[in-house]
């Protein structure tokens, strides 16, 4: 803040008369994207006195000698605004890409390694909420690259952090637990300094996704450790430094776990925390996934239809902001909730979608679940047997590929309860079983 009123000052002091205009019209853009865009308060309202008409791709030039912004703050005013509009647009905010990628052209010509590795991370965390994944591993190879290139701990850390990630989403938990352990081990030696615009928060992201890849892996005491040391840091942080997404990243986490260990109580609880502090911090996408757990443990617990109604407002709010990241995952859920309002007609629907949308993304860390899910629904709807034992051993088959202990378990025990109950259904068709 100290740095940008100092901006402010340079940029605007002494404007001569014919400059008043422009500067009140770009007052107006600044109310606009603190009040319509509900854009981070006084920041990102100050930030937006740096770029023209709005537009948050062009920084803007007076003309004036001496009043001029070097390339050296317009990278510092594209790196801010790439955080502030992530936070309030959504990690899925075009804005703030626009804005990473040029102060990525900016780090090139002024040789800023440091900087180049926060403009790529922010690309990176836009990438994997709306494309593809394989075109998000292009992103975090060059993280990588750059982080040899340097020989810099720091920046390890975060490529280790961004290949772990997009290697979990790929459904190769073995690998990504290797690469983020590996991040965890560099921070937890010290001597890591604090990345350019970031404190720490690459630590968090490698526990909450430790603790996830350690529950697929089948350590289940080693995810419980792991969420409590994650979710102790990020309040810490938060404390500190004022870091809530960091905080709000561990909670959705958290949920997460609770959710594959069918504890509705705990993802509640979770769900309640973390909706609090994303209201509290005009958090968009948090606030759409607090939501959408929340209404899967509502669900799970007998309240059906607000917990539908829940999910459904969750996932229209996620989707609005642009984030298509573990929309299969939040399929699922949806998918869950509605089997046990009795609409497993409706509940096979949703499984369909969050498949397609698989062969678009190449998202697979719950491809094993899909399979599975997909069987107990057909199997409650008298479906062909055919069908029922091909989606059981797809989801044995995929969590063994995955090396997904936990999910491969699970496969197994519905399958062999599914056996048992047509074994003794006495030609019966259609029977219930238990989501696991």
């Amino acid at each position: 803040m100290i740095k940008l009123r100092s901006l402010v000052g340079r940029t605007f002091q002494g404007t001569p008369p014919a400059l008043q205009k422009t500067c009140k019209a770009m007052f107006a853009v600044a109310h606009f994207a603190a009040n319509v865009l509900s854009a981070r308060g006084a920041l990102l309202s100050a930030l937006a006195h740096f770029f023209e008409r709005g537009d948050w791709g062009s920084a803007f030039e007076t003309g004036a000698e001496g009043q001029r912004l070097t390339a050296e703050d317009q990278l510092f005013i594209f790196m801010q605004a790439g955080q502030y509009l992530t936070a309030a647009r959504g990690l899925a905010s075009s804005e703030a890409r626009i804005c990473y990628k040029r102060a990525e052209s900016l780090c090139h010509s002024l040789d800023r390694p440091l900087s180049l590795h926060a403009a790529l991370m922010g690309q990176w965390q836009h990438s994997l909420n709306t494309d593809t994944l394989p075109a998000t591993m292009q992103i975090a190879q060059r993280l990588y690259s750059l982080a040899n290139e340097q020989k810099n701990a720091a920046l390890m850390t975060g490529a280790c952090n961004a290949l772990g990630i997009t290697l979990f989403f790929l459904g190769d938990f073995e690998t990504a637990r290797r690469y983020l352990g590996q991040g965890l081990e560099l921070w937890r030696s010290g001597g890591v300094p604090p990345l350019v615009e970031e404190v720490d928060v690459g630590a968090v992201s490698c526990l909450c996704y430790k603790a996830e890849c350690d529950w697929h892996l089948g350590e289940i005491a080693s995810s419980h450790a792991t969420i409590v040391e994650a979710i102790c840091l990020a309040k810490e942080l938060n404390d500190r430094h004022g870091l809530a997404e960091a905080l709000a990243e561990a909670l959705a986490s958290a949920a997460s776990l609770g959710h594959s260990e069918r504890n509705p109580a705990e993802v509640e609880r979770c769900a309640s925390e973390l909706i609090e502090l994303a209201t509290r911090q005009n958090f968009a996408t948090w606030r759409a996934v607090a939501a959408i757990y929340g209404g899967w443990a509502r669900s799970a617990s007998g309240d059906t239809a607000e917990g539908i109604a829940s999910i459904e407002n969750g996932i229209s709010d996620y989707r609005a902001i642009g984030s298509m990241l573990c929309m299969p995952y939040y399929l699922t859920l949806k998918a869950e909730a509605l089997h046990f309002a009795g609409h497993t007609f409706e509940a096979l629907e949703a499984i369909k979608k969050a498949e397609a949308l698989i062969e678009r993304s190449d998202e697979r860390e719950w491809c094993a679940e899909l399979h599975r899910l997909r069987g107990v629904f057909l199997t409650t709807i008298g479906a062909d047997e055919t069908q029922i034992e091909a989606s059981f051993c797809a989801a044995v088959s995929t969590a063994k590929q995955q090396k997904s202990v936990s999910l491969e378990k699970r496969a197994e025990a519905t399958y062999a309860e599914y056996r048992r109950k047509k074994a003794s259904a006495s030609g019966g068709r259609g029977f219930r079983l238990p989501l696991g």
